[in-house]
């Protein structure tokens, strides 16, 4: 009897931990529809709860989650034309992860794909391969995926985001060699911007800028979830970590990963910076407005009494 209780608390043991095993995304998507009149709005709901469940219920990796680690992550799409089938959208992509000891989430991406286009009809089946093209819609929003795991990575370990990133990667290949009518190719040619999924995807996997991403890792890993130990510490070394922006920008003019870091991360800085010292305000504020000067009047908050 005792035996038999022992096998049964061991059945229900491990029961309770796979249920507490969980896929690595938490998504929340959004659809505004706002600019589309007559349409058949039904079809935004089922489309917007057919990305969420595509997201949040596949499984990405090949990695072990808890359901508490789970990444944070937003998707939205403003539905800006609707034409035989055709959707022309805008998608946003805006990801965050805890910081050490608080209850702060930081944010580590925030990119907006200004120009997306897919063919949809209501209750289309979501399905990805990552040896086949099968949709734009699926590739954009598994590339959205690999990119903010990637990223999450690369915040905990140095380089840890570089296997997501090549998924990236070869869904951009993909892409490529797909017959994409021209609004659908649109964000995975290689010269068609400087600010598109290309353009992103090729600056993470570029040699030259595994200094960028190593610096990514040390503002988060050693700087942010530091600050609880030692604020003027941690500060000091995202200070010192800085210039690394100026010389991604110098090597290569208009730099989309250097953008896309600015983007998201310069109400942060000026919180951070706010309360520095004088010396680490002077230096850093004079970086930031040399790499970054239509924010200027955001980083003049660097300066300002509190």
């Amino acid at each position: 009897m005792n035996f038999l209780r022992s096998i049964i608390a061991v059945i229900a043991l491990s029961c309770c931990a796979l249920s507490a095993l969980a896929n690595e995304l938490r998504c929340t998507v959004t659809i505004n529809s706002d600019q589309i009149q007559g349409s058949n709005k039904e079809m935004f709901n089922t489309l917007q709860q057919s990305i969420e469940e595509f997201v949040n219920n596949s499984k990405w990796t090949d990695l072990t989650f808890q359901e508490k680690e789970r990444i944070e992550c937003s998707m939205m799409l403003v539905v800006k034309s609707v034409s035989d089938n055709i959707l022309k959208c805008e998608f946003t992509c805006q990801t965050r992860r805890p910081v050490f000891g608080t209850t702060y989430s930081t944010p580590l991406l925030n990119f907006q794909d200004r120009d997306f286009s897919f063919s949809y009809q209501e209750f289309d089946r979501l399905d990805f391969q990552t040896s086949t093209f099968t949709s734009n819609l699926t590739a954009l929003v598994a590339y959205y995926c690999y990119l903010i795991i990637g990223y999450d990575m690369d915040s905990f370990s140095r380089l840890g985001g570089t296997p997501y990133f090549q998924m990236c990667e070869n869904i951009v290949t993909a892409a490529q060699s797909a017959s994409l009518d021209e609004s659908e190719a649109k964000g995975w040619k290689a010269f068609d911007s400087n600010r598109n999924r290309y353009a992103l995807i090729n600056n993470l996997m570029d040699e030259a800028f595994k200094p960028y991403r190593m610096f990514f890792y040390e503002y988060h890993r050693l700087g942010l979830d530091e600050m609880m130990n030692n604020v003027a510490n941690a500060r000091a070394r995202i200070a010192a970590g800085l210039p690394v922006l100026k010389d991604a920008s110098r090597a290569r003019p208009a730099t989309y990963v250097v953008t896309a870091f600015l983007d998201t991360k310069n109400d942060e800085l000026v919180n951070i910076f706010a309360g520095g010292t004088s010396e680490e305000k002077k230096k850093v504020y004079a970086l930031l407005t040399d790499i970054d000067p239509p924010r200027q009047s955001i980083y003049d908050g660097i300066n300002r009494e509190r």
